[in-house]
This record gives structure tokens, C-alpha cells and sequence, in this order.
């Protein structure tokens, strides 16, 4: 099925042929002149335009010269009265996909015949552009990375620094900020681009498999271990593998990731070699490790074997002036002109926060595209996250009330002229969740995202005692006696 505008003067014969050609399952549409035709262009998206080439001006060649001037992917089919074939070649030259004659009017299966030879060069087209794009990509590490600010730009001069080396990288960043772009970049900028590049996603896999996973494992090392297995670090063996969410480790698997980075060393589950590598390690993780290290629930020597090269990525919200070149560029990734999104559009992408970054913005790009159709997208295809406002934090200075937080994500979306204290926020919150907890200390962990024993730490820093007072509303701290 194609979109296809149909332009002839006669309005009857435009009207046949696009019925015709919506019997065939086309989306056809017909006007009866050159400017009408540029007008419908500019509105809407077509892949095929079917025009006569005899028309009161501007005529065919004239719309045809403005079409490859400003929508290049639109084919132009041209058709011709008896005599003009002449004209029709000098047309094909200048850029038209073919022509046909129109004697006494056009026959439908001829230009189906053409759609059709048209479909085929074009998934031909596409499938040896995709594999191209992989080859190069391959041989010159190329990766996408798509923004002009500063943040990201700094971001990016530091992996450029980094990836020649055989340095551990521990990138960090929210989710959907773009970790995996990030780590394959160094990976591709590095003398290991021509070696291999495997990812393992740490928090996908219970600890049993993960294991089994990342080191391999003997024949008969387990019930379903029915042949000798290699991991994903000896099929990373002269190359890079990459520990996505490495925060979601085990304890007993942190310790065996550490004798790689110490030893470059491991031994297969069930089995007793000692299996050597040579690796470069890139980790990433969304989670504040220095409180993890803390809490006692990531170990702080495997910390700081990860941490020789940390490299933090920017939320979106960090760097607004990249939303819009990503929008465009989702838009050019699924065959789409920037135009098909609105001005009224853009103004709406540009002042949403994107609590999910990239991965979020490329989400919303997609929903809005199935939703207009062939159709502009304007504010109302683009279908963001509801945005709240928590209630005012008892005891926060005015700066503090008034600052938005977003539906399950951070909180600050500006910081007012006068500052902020986030020392003041900080307590605030702790006060506002053990008002809200009536004192009970394991709820109000549970509110704040904490353990019980780093709130008890943080209300110390505070100044604010443990045991149920006039800082603790209401005393009474029932669930934590076990």
C-alpha cells in the first residue's frame, strides 16, 4: 500500500484513477493543479505522486523540479500525451521515477505495475543501506549519538578520551539516558573494535543462571547441564563485554567479578580450570553505589576497581536543547519529514521534563506516529506521563515548597534564582515521611526508598533522635521491635 496524490487538470480522470487505485488498497487523493498539489505536500506525506505533464502552469516538469527540490524521497510518475516522450526522457533525467502515456487516459495496471517495481527498488534500497550502514558502523565504530549541548558534548569527550585505553569504565546515568550507545562507542573507539562486543544485562537473570551465564559452566555441573557451556566472558575473551545494572550483583557473583578485574581469571560452575582472559570491562548502573557501598549491599573494593573511569551521562532534562534534534531524528529514523510534527508540537516536546529520558522521548515519537497516521502530529498525539505536585514538605524553606517533583521520579525540575538548601529538603522529607508514617520508622524508610539503618543514619546527620520524641510524630515505633 502506498500514499499517492494524483494531480491532472481534468478532474474527472483524477478522480477515476484514484478510485481505481484505492481498489487496489492504495491511499490515493487527487487535485487538479500544480499548486493545489504543492499545498497537499506541505500538509501531508506522500511516497508516490502521479501527475500530468501537459497542465496550465506551473505544469508537470515545473512541479516535478519543485517536488525533488523539497521532498527528494517522493517518486514522481509522470504522464504524458502521444508525442511528448521526448519531454517524458528529459524528465526522467531530472529526476522522475518513469512515465507512462495517457492515451486516451491512464490505465490503473500500468501504474500498479510500476508501484509495484517501485515497492521492490525501495526494500531493496533499504535492506542494502541497513547493511552498509552495519558494515561501516563495524569497521569505524560509528555510533549515533545524537545532541549539541554542552553537557553531552563533555560526555562524549571523555569516552573519546577513555576508549583508546584499557581502562574499566563505570557509566552512570538514569534509566533511557543512553548507557548502551555510550559503552559501544567506547567499545568501537577502542583497538578491540574488531574483536567481540557482548552485553549482559546483570539484573535479567536470577543468581543461578547469571553465573552460569557470565563464566559458563562443565557438563553435569548442574540438573539441565547437559554439555560443557562458555560464558560470556570467554566469549568476550579479546574484546569488551559490557555489565549492564551491575548494582543488581549478588554478593556471591560480586566476588567472583572481582577476581576477573584482579586476576583476569575465572573458574566455570562445576569445574576446576582456571579459565584466563583478556577482557576490557564497561559497567553501567542507575543506582547511587556510594549508598549502596554504605548499606553494606555492594562490596566497596569491587567499587573501586569499577571506578577508575567513571563517566556520567546527563538526564535529558539536563540538556533540553537536545530534545528537539532527537525528536527530528526519531522522526528520520521511522521514514517521517521533521515537518510531520507540528510547531505547537515541538513547543509541547521542548516543555515536558522527560522523568524517562531518551528511552521516553523515543516512545512518545513512536505512539504519536501510530496515532496521526497519515495526519500531522500535534499536542494531542503526544501522550506524555501525568506531572503532580507534592503537598508542601513541613518545615522546607519557600524555595523548597515551591519546586515541582515528577510521578515516581526526581524532583527539582529548577532551581530558583535564591537557591535551595538540599540539606534543608533533605530533612524536610525525612519529617514529612515519619508524619505521614506516625512515627513508625520501617514505614517511613519504606517512603523514602531507604533502609531502615540509612534512615536511622541520615536522622543522626539531621540532628533528628531515633527513639519516638517530639521529632518522631506520635513515638510508637511498632515494626521495627523484631
Amino acid at each position: 500500500m502506498m500514499r499517492i496524490l494524483i494531480v491532472d487538470d481534468e478532474a474527472r480522470v483524477g478522480d477515476l484513477l484514484r478510485r481505481d487505485l484505492a481498489d487496489r488498497g492504495h491511499a490515493a487523493e487527487a487535485v487538479t493543479s500544480s499548486s493545489a498539489a504543492l499545498q497537499r505536500l506541505a500538509e501531508t506525506a506522500y511516497e508516490l505522486v502521479v501527475t500530468d505533464l501537459r497542465m496550465a502552469p506551473p505544469d508537470g516538469l515545473a512541479l516535478l523540479a519543485e517536488i525533488k527540490r523539497r521532498w527528494p524521497a517522493t517518486a514522481v510518475l509522470l504522464m504524458t500525451a502521444y508525442g511528448d516522450e521526448t519531454t517524458a526522457v528529459q524528465a526522467m533525467r531530472a529526476g522522475a521515477y518513469d512515465y507512462l502515456k495517457k492515451d486516451p487516459q491512464v490505465d490503473a495496471d500500468e501504474i500498479q505495475l510500476r508501484i509495484e517495481r517501485l515497492l521492490e527498488a525501495r526494500s531493496g534500497h533499504a535492506e542494502r543501506a541497513r547493511l552498509e550502514q552495519e558494515v561501516q558502523a563495524l569497521r569505524t565504530g560509528a555510533v549515533t549519538i545524537v545532541g549539541r549541548s554542552a553537557a553531552l558534548a563533555q560526555a562524549l569527550a571523555l569516552a573519546h578520551k577513555v576508549a583508546p585505553t584499557d581502562s574499566t569504565v563505570l557509566i552512570r546515568g538514569e534509566s533511557g539516558t543512553g548507557k548502551d550507545l555510550f559503552a559501544r562507542a567506547v567499545h568501537y573507539g577502542s583497538p578491540r573494535a574488531s574483536g567481540p562486543w557482548i552485553k549482559v544485562n546483570c539484573g535479567a537473570l536470577p543468581e543461578n543462571l547469571l553465573e552460569s551465564e557470565l563464566f559458563g559452566h562443565e557438563k553435569g555441573a548442574f540438573t539441565g547441564a547437559i554439555a560443557k557451556k562458555l560464558g560470556r566472558f570467554e566469549q568476550a575473551d579479546h574484546g569488551t563485554i559490557f555489565l549492564d545494572e551491575i548494582g543488581e550483583l549478588s554478593p556471591a557473583l560480586q566476588v567472583k567479578l572481582l577476581q576477573v578485574l584482579e586476576e583476569k581469571a575465572f573458574v566455570r560452575v562445576g569445574g576446576s580450570e582456571t579459565i584466563r582472559v583478556d577482557v576490557r570491562i564497561v559497567a553501567a548502573t542507575n543506582k547511587d553505589l556510594e549508598a549502596a557501598v554504605a548499606e553494606g549491599q555492594f562490596r566497596e573494593d569491587l567499587f573501586y576497581r569499577l571506578h577508575i573511569f567513571p563517566l556520567r551521562l546527563p538526564a535529558l532534562r539536563e540538556r533540553p536543547e537536545d530534545i528537539e534534534p532527537l525528536a527530528r531524528w526519531f522522526l528520520a529514523r521511522a521514514g517521517a519529514p521533521p515537518e510531520k510534527i507540528t510547531p505547537e508540537g515541538y513547543a509541547a516536546i521542548r516543555r515536558y521534563p522527560f522523568p524517562g529520558n531518551v528511552r521516553e522521548l523515543e516512545h512518545v515519537i513512536e505512539r504519536a506516529l501510530i496515532i496521526a497516521g497519515s495526519d500531522p502530529v500535534t499536542p494531542d498525539e503526544l501522550i506524555f506521563q501525568p506531572v503532580r505536585r507534592l503537598a508542601t514538605v513541613p518545615g522546607a524553606p519557600a524555595a523548597v515548597q515551591a519546586a515541582g517533583f515528577l510521578e515516581g521520579g526526581f524532583a527539582v525540575p529548577e532551581i530558583p534564582d535564591g537557591g535551595l538548601s538540599l540539606e534543608a529538603l533533605e530533612r524536610a522529607l525525612i519529617l514529612q515521611a515519619l508524619e505521614k508514617a506516625k512515627g513508625n520508622k520501617s514505614r517511613a524508610a519504606r517512603l523514602l526508598g531507604l533502609t531502615r539503618r540509612t534512615l536511622y543514619s541520615r536522622m543522626e546527620k539531621h540532628g533528628l533522635r531515633t527513639a519516638g520524641d517530639a521529632d518522631t510524630p506520635e513515638g510508637g515505633d511498632g515494626e521495627d521491635a523484631a
